[in-house]
């Protein structure tokens, strides 16, 4: 099951640009990054890595990182910009490395997009070294519990409020924006957090960030509702 990525690869690419979208710019990159900088990891694996901006991004920083996405046409856009990175096509209920072969797994907004989401947190957590960083940026199941209501506006196209409903049913979820049509899962919190301790990870860091950047409605946007999370956990 791809949720329309095959569909939609091409929309996503020219979607993102070479910069990536306001959400990762100016709200989880800052977080993502200051988690990183100055710690040394060696060995990274960025799971969903899609078109491969944060692998870049971790390669900049001087960390070997391997990328691993399903959909082969992002897989070859990743590689087209990068030439001499490592970019596989894979699948996270499935990864095809040895057991702790990395100290640092990324998953940068991938987990919404994951039906397996059982398997692949447990393929995470078994591909982490001990003392590794599982870190994860990934929409809140308050904004994936209101993904099929949304914004309430009044007449004059003013934003009222946010709405939400079914907050604990675990379901698939169709989106569309600027030409790319794929599917999302809402999930509780719990169930995310439930997952993540049964593997014997301990949570050292959660935030959720607000925006920056140029564009003052967008940045009142993620004062009003919080749009996404960042997480690291440590397997001890």
């Amino acid at each position: 099951m791809n949720g329309g990525w095959m569909a939609s690869a091409g929309a996503w690419i020219a979607s993102l640009g070479d910069e990536g979208d306001f959400t990762r710019r100016y709200v989880t990159d800052p977080v993502m990054v200051a988690r990183i900088e100055g710690r040394a990891f060696r060995a990274a694996l960025d799971v969903g890595c899609g078109e491969g901006r944060f692998c870049r991004i971790l390669r900049q920083l001087g960390i070997a990182a391997i990328g691993v996405d399903p959909t082969p046409r992002l897989i070859d856009e990743a590689v087209r910009r990068d030439p001499s990175g490592d970019y596989r096509i894979g699948r996270a209920e499935a990864l095809e490395f040895p057991d702790a072969r990395f100290d640092l797994v990324v998953s940068y907004l991938t987990l919404i997009d994951i039906p397996g989401l059982e398997e692949a947190i447990a393929e995470m957590a078994r591909v982490l070294a001990p003392g590794g960083t599982l870190l994860i940026a990934n929409l809140t199941s308050f904004s994936t519990a209101g993904a099929e209501t949304g914004w309430t506006a009044a007449a004059d196209g003013t934003r009222l409020y946010f709405a939400l409903d079914r907050y604990l049913e675990e379901r698939a979820i169709q989106v569309e924006w600027e030409g790319i049509r794929i599917v999302n899962w809402h999930r509780p919190l719990s169930r995310y957090l439930g997952l993540l301790l049964e593997q014997g990870l301990r949570l050292v860091h959660f935030a959720e960030p607000g925006a920056s950047g140029p564009n003052p409605e967008e940045i009142t946007d993620y004062q009003r509702v919080p749009w996404v999370y960042v997480m690291e956990w440590r397997k001890d």
